[in-house]
């Protein structure tokens, strides 16, 4: 999210369109679809945007077209986000080599793919299969935490 911000209270629809590249349609879908995005209404009723609402854009603008997620789980993951939550950290079986970690990251932090089953392959045992699963799905929610460990650290040391 590399766009300036103006050092502005507020903000009028066309003015965020600006700033996010986004149209006025897009912004107030948006807002029907996440609860995190929801500017204020001034007394003619027109929307009032905030440096928060306007960052709230930029993230879901992100999420969607750079990350791949589509509206529910650019959804999911942002109220995550917004919330703090994620998983306990456990310890975990395996992953040890660093190689093993770098596959581990790479599937951890790719977009969520399309919810079609996929056959197993034949080689892999059914019951190793779901273990080494579990583990990744472990691995790629503490990921996730962390980055938003990380983003909010972030937001508060500007």
């Amino acid at each position: 999210m590399d766009r300036q911000i103006p050092n502005k209270l507020f903000f009028k629809i066309g003015e965020v369109c600006e700033i996010t590249d986004t149209q006025p349609y897009v912004l107030r879908y948006w807002e029907s679809e996440f609860p995190a995005l929801a500017p204020a209404k001034n007394s003619s009723g027109q929307r009032i945007y905030r440096r928060k609402d306007i960052e709230t854009v930029l993230r879901i603008k992100q999420l969607l077209y750079e990350e791949g997620f589509t509206i529910a789980g650019a959804k999911k993951r942002l109220e995550a986000e917004m919330s703090g939550r994620g998983t306990t950290p456990t310890s975990l079986a395996g992953a040890t080599s660093g190689a093993e970690a770098e596959a581990i990251a790479a599937v951890a932090l790719a977009p969520e793919p399309p919810r079609s089953p996929a056959p197993l392959p034949a080689a892999v045992p059914a019951p190793e299969a779901d273990k080494t699963r579990a583990v990744l799905i472990e691995v790629k929610n503490q990921l996730r935490e962390m980055l938003t460990l990380l983003d909010k650290g972030d937001r508060k040391n500007p």
